[in-house]
Protein backbone atom coordinates (compact mmCIF):
# COMPACT_ATOMS: atom_id res chain seq x y z
CA UNK A 1 0.00 0.00 0.00
CA UNK A 2 2.97 2.27 -0.48
CA UNK A 3 2.44 5.81 -1.81
CA UNK A 4 -1.25 5.75 -1.01
CA UNK A 5 -2.89 8.60 0.80
CA UNK A 6 -5.90 8.50 3.09
CA UNK A 7 -7.66 11.44 4.70
CA UNK A 8 -9.08 11.19 8.21
CA UNK A 9 -12.45 12.95 8.27
CA UNK A 10 -11.92 14.47 11.70
CA UNK A 11 -10.51 17.59 13.33
CA UNK A 12 -10.11 15.80 16.68
CA UNK A 13 -6.36 15.61 17.46
CA UNK A 14 -6.79 12.52 19.65
CA UNK A 15 -8.54 10.55 16.92
CA UNK A 16 -6.14 11.76 14.24
CA UNK A 17 -3.14 10.62 16.30
CA UNK A 18 -4.64 7.18 16.94
CA UNK A 19 -5.49 6.69 13.26
CA UNK A 20 -2.10 7.96 12.08
CA UNK A 21 -0.22 5.65 14.44
CA UNK A 22 -2.03 2.56 13.17
CA UNK A 23 -2.40 3.40 9.45
CA UNK A 24 1.11 4.71 8.82
CA UNK A 25 2.38 1.19 9.65
CA UNK A 26 0.61 0.03 6.47
CA UNK A 27 2.55 2.47 4.32
CA UNK A 28 -0.36 4.89 4.03
CA UNK A 29 0.25 8.63 4.10
CA UNK A 30 -2.29 9.90 6.61
CA UNK A 31 -3.72 13.40 6.43
CA UNK A 32 -6.70 14.98 8.13
CA UNK A 33 -9.31 17.43 6.93
CA UNK A 34 -7.27 20.05 8.83
CA UNK A 35 -4.72 19.78 6.00
CA UNK A 36 -7.21 20.98 3.37
CA UNK A 37 -9.01 24.25 2.74
CA UNK A 38 -12.75 24.73 2.45
CA UNK A 39 -13.84 21.20 3.33
CA UNK A 40 -17.65 21.43 3.49
CA UNK A 41 -19.42 21.34 6.81
CA UNK A 42 -20.71 17.89 7.64
CA UNK A 43 -24.23 17.49 8.96
CA UNK A 44 -24.15 14.30 11.03
CA UNK A 45 -27.88 13.72 11.01
CA UNK A 46 -27.83 9.93 11.00
CA UNK A 47 -29.48 7.83 13.67
CA UNK A 48 -26.69 5.25 14.04
CA UNK A 49 -22.91 5.29 14.31
CA UNK A 50 -22.67 3.73 10.83
CA UNK A 51 -24.95 6.30 9.23
CA UNK A 52 -22.97 9.20 10.70
CA UNK A 53 -19.61 7.73 9.68
CA UNK A 54 -20.93 7.13 6.16
CA UNK A 55 -22.16 10.73 5.88
CA UNK A 56 -18.71 12.05 6.87
CA UNK A 57 -16.85 9.69 4.53
CA UNK A 58 -19.09 10.47 1.56
CA UNK A 59 -18.95 14.27 1.93
CA UNK A 60 -15.17 14.41 2.37
CA UNK A 61 -14.32 11.77 -0.24
CA UNK A 62 -16.48 13.41 -2.88
CA UNK A 63 -15.09 16.86 -2.11
CA UNK A 64 -11.39 15.90 -2.02
CA UNK A 65 -11.56 13.07 -4.58
CA UNK A 66 -9.41 10.99 -2.22
CA UNK A 67 -9.91 7.90 -0.08
CA UNK A 68 -11.27 8.84 3.34
CA UNK A 69 -11.44 7.19 6.74
CA UNK A 70 -14.36 8.39 8.84
CA UNK A 71 -15.58 7.17 12.16
CA UNK A 72 -18.40 7.68 14.51
CA UNK A 73 -17.78 6.63 18.05
CA UNK A 74 -19.66 6.89 21.23
CA UNK A 75 -20.30 5.75 24.73
CA UNK A 76 -23.39 3.61 25.25
CA UNK A 77 -24.52 3.39 28.88
CA UNK A 78 -27.02 0.69 29.82
CA UNK A 79 -28.62 2.58 32.74
CA UNK A 80 -29.20 5.60 30.47
CA UNK A 81 -30.98 3.59 27.76
CA UNK A 82 -27.97 3.82 25.46
CA UNK A 83 -27.21 7.50 26.01
CA UNK A 84 -25.11 9.41 25.23
CA UNK A 85 -24.70 7.16 22.14
CA UNK A 86 -24.42 9.03 18.84
CA UNK A 87 -24.61 12.29 20.81
CA UNK A 88 -21.51 11.50 22.91
CA UNK A 89 -19.38 14.39 21.65
CA UNK A 90 -22.09 16.96 22.32
CA UNK A 91 -23.89 15.29 25.23
CA UNK A 92 -23.86 18.50 27.27
CA UNK A 93 -24.42 20.83 24.30
CA UNK A 94 -21.28 22.17 22.64
CA UNK A 95 -18.33 19.81 22.16
CA UNK A 96 -16.81 20.07 25.64
CA UNK A 97 -15.20 17.02 27.25
CA UNK A 98 -15.44 18.33 30.80
CA UNK A 99 -19.11 19.33 30.49
CA UNK A 100 -19.90 15.93 28.95
CA UNK A 101 -18.20 14.07 31.80
CA UNK A 102 -19.98 16.22 34.39
CA UNK A 103 -23.37 15.54 32.80
CA UNK A 104 -22.68 11.81 32.59
CA UNK A 105 -21.68 11.62 36.26
CA UNK A 106 -24.75 13.62 37.26
CA UNK A 107 -27.04 11.34 35.24
CA UNK A 108 -25.40 8.23 36.72
CA UNK A 109 -25.88 9.29 40.36
CA UNK A 110 -27.68 6.55 42.25
CA UNK A 111 -27.56 4.08 39.34
CA UNK A 112 -26.62 0.54 40.36
CA UNK A 113 -26.04 -0.70 36.81
CA UNK A 114 -22.74 0.90 35.74
CA UNK A 115 -22.29 -1.25 32.59
CA UNK A 116 -21.40 0.54 29.37
CA UNK A 117 -19.54 0.04 26.13
CA UNK A 118 -17.69 2.16 23.64
CA UNK A 119 -18.59 1.64 19.99
CA UNK A 120 -16.46 2.72 17.06
CA UNK A 121 -17.67 2.34 13.50
CA UNK A 122 -15.04 2.98 10.84
CA UNK A 123 -15.86 3.64 7.21
CA UNK A 124 -13.20 3.74 4.51
CA UNK A 125 -14.60 5.18 1.31
CA UNK A 126 -13.00 5.72 -2.07
CA UNK A 127 -14.14 8.47 -4.45
CA UNK A 128 -15.79 5.81 -6.64
CA UNK A 129 -18.14 4.96 -3.75
CA UNK A 130 -16.46 1.68 -2.78
CA UNK A 131 -16.86 1.42 0.97
CA UNK A 132 -15.55 -0.75 3.81
CA UNK A 133 -17.29 -0.89 7.22
CA UNK A 134 -15.60 -2.11 10.41
CA UNK A 135 -16.95 -2.03 13.98
CA UNK A 136 -15.05 -2.18 17.26
CA UNK A 137 -16.40 -2.44 20.78
CA UNK A 138 -15.07 -2.54 24.32
CA UNK A 139 -17.16 -3.30 27.38
CA UNK A 140 -16.63 -1.72 30.77
CA UNK A 141 -18.24 0.26 33.55
CA UNK A 142 -18.72 3.91 34.46
CA UNK A 143 -16.83 4.91 37.63
CA UNK A 144 -18.19 7.44 40.12
CA UNK A 145 -15.14 9.75 39.98
CA UNK A 146 -12.64 10.37 37.17
CA UNK A 147 -9.37 8.42 37.28
CA UNK A 148 -6.27 9.04 35.18
CA UNK A 149 -5.00 11.82 32.95
CA UNK A 150 -4.24 10.12 29.64
CA UNK A 151 -6.56 9.93 26.66
CA UNK A 152 -9.51 12.23 26.07
CA UNK A 153 -13.28 12.39 26.26
CA UNK A 154 -14.89 9.89 28.61
CA UNK A 155 -11.65 7.90 29.12
CA UNK A 156 -11.27 8.88 32.84
CA UNK A 157 -14.77 7.50 33.55
CA UNK A 158 -14.58 4.24 31.58
CA UNK A 159 -13.32 1.39 33.77
CA UNK A 160 -11.99 -1.89 32.42
CA UNK A 161 -12.60 -4.51 35.15
CA UNK A 162 -10.08 -6.98 33.70
CA UNK A 163 -7.31 -4.38 34.06
CA UNK A 164 -8.55 -2.61 37.17
CA UNK A 165 -8.02 0.75 35.43
CA UNK A 166 -9.86 3.36 33.42
CA UNK A 167 -8.86 4.04 29.82
CA UNK A 168 -7.24 7.28 31.07
CA UNK A 169 -4.92 5.27 33.34
CA UNK A 170 -3.48 3.37 30.39
CA UNK A 171 -0.52 4.28 28.22
CA UNK A 172 -1.34 5.06 24.58
CA UNK A 173 -0.07 1.61 23.62
CA UNK A 174 -2.25 -0.10 26.24
CA UNK A 175 -5.27 1.98 25.26
CA UNK A 176 -4.85 1.04 21.59
CA UNK A 177 -4.82 -2.63 22.67
CA UNK A 178 -8.15 -2.35 24.52
CA UNK A 179 -10.16 0.58 23.15
CA UNK A 180 -13.05 0.25 20.72
CA UNK A 181 -11.15 2.41 18.23
CA UNK A 182 -8.06 0.22 18.65
CA UNK A 183 -10.18 -2.91 18.13
CA UNK A 184 -11.77 -1.43 15.01
CA UNK A 185 -8.41 -0.28 13.65
CA UNK A 186 -6.91 -3.75 14.11
CA UNK A 187 -9.85 -5.25 12.22
CA UNK A 188 -9.37 -2.60 9.54
CA UNK A 189 -5.65 -3.28 9.17
CA UNK A 190 -6.44 -6.99 8.75
CA UNK A 191 -8.72 -6.39 5.75
CA UNK A 192 -7.83 -3.06 4.13
CA UNK A 193 -4.99 -4.29 1.92
CA UNK A 194 -7.18 -6.91 0.22
CA UNK A 195 -10.06 -4.41 -0.01
CA UNK A 196 -7.91 -1.50 -1.30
Amino acid sequence: MKNNQIVVASKNPGKINEFTEMLSKLGLTVKSINDFDNVPAINENGTTFEENATIKAKVVSEYLDLPVLADDSGLVVDALNGAPGIHSARYAGDHNDQANKTKLLRNMQGKQNRNAHFNTTLIVRKPNGKQLVVVGRVDGQIVETPRGTNGFGYDPLFYLPELGKTLAQLTDEQKNAYSARGNALRKLTDVIEDWW
